[in-house]
């Protein structure tokens, strides 16, 4: 973390940072890659082999789903200390694997758990850059990581929509974003369960899911904290930065 009294960082030094963020966000548009190699490349159909009834609950429960999650992952740290980002994978995964084994209800049972993991594996990442997740406006940025596309539905433009300016957070605010960020959620996790339930792979799609689902977030959750660490050293604004790095994003360059 930079000393109040060290000088911002340079142009070249904010250059190389913004291409490391920039292929973290490629990386994480491949992580969907492992999941559809396990369903055989049927992304598409997913949320339509989920029964209706499950679908049309969807959105209310991820809705509920992240408001209890916020509690639960605020308490654990508590309780637990940050994690390295490979045991919140682990432990996901092995998650995964039980839920899909058991079909739609205990995918659905699990669903809840996970979201509390993924949310607390962001405010891990968060802490990674010095951001204390017991503060509001931080907590605030780790729902937001959860509006970005999703893996299965990566988009240069699309998953870019978690990348905003700060704003002043209220609780109203807080309610508003949750009601933003739930449709968006939804889809995702409908995607996750329906690979969940794929008949025969649902234990090892589960598994996958979840694995991807984890990486995916802690990705996103990396620059969208990297970005917000980085202004701060460079002594420039976020919003300048987003520009630069959205351009980076949309230029035609090879990433490795």
């Amino acid at each position: 973390m930079m000393d109040y009294f060290d000088p911002p960082i340079g142009r070249a030094e904010v250059a190389l940072r913004l291409e490391a963020l920039v292929r973290r966000h490629a990386r994480a548009g491949n992580l969907g890659i492992q999941v559809l190699n396990v369903l055989g490349g049927r992304a598409e159909a997913l949320l339509e082999q989920l029964p209706g009834g499950v679908r049309d609950r969807l959105e209310g429960g991820t809705e509920q789903a992240l408001v209890i999650a916020m509690g639960a992952a605020h308490r654990s740290r508590g309780m637990v200390g940050g994690q390295p980002g490979w045991l919140n994978r682990a432990v996901t995964t092995a998650m995964g694997a039980a839920g899909g084994f058991g079909g739609l209800p205990s995918a659905l049972a699990e669903l809840p758990v996970t979201t509390t993991i993924l949310l607390r594996a962001i405010q891990d990442v968060a802490s990674e850059y010095d951001f204390d997740p017991a503060e509001e406006g931080v907590r605030f940025d780790c729902v937001q990581v959860f509006a970005a596309a999703g893996p299965l539905d990566h988009d240069d433009g699309a998953d870019l929509a978690f990348l905003t300016t700060r704003v002043a957070v209220t609780g109203k605010a807080m309610q508003a974003l949750i009601g933003r960020v739930a449709p968006r959620l939804s889809v995702v996790l409908g995607q996750k369960l329906a690979a969940q339930t794929v008949p025969i792979l649902g234990a090892a799609a589960g598994a996958a899911t979840n694995y991807v689902f984890t990486s995916y977030y802690q990705q996103m959750a990396h620059v969208h904290f990297g970005l917000r660490r980085l202004a701060i050293e460079a002594d420039m604004s976020h919003a300048e930065l987003l520009e630069a790095f959205r351009e980076k994003i949309a230029a035609p360059v090879k990433r490795s």
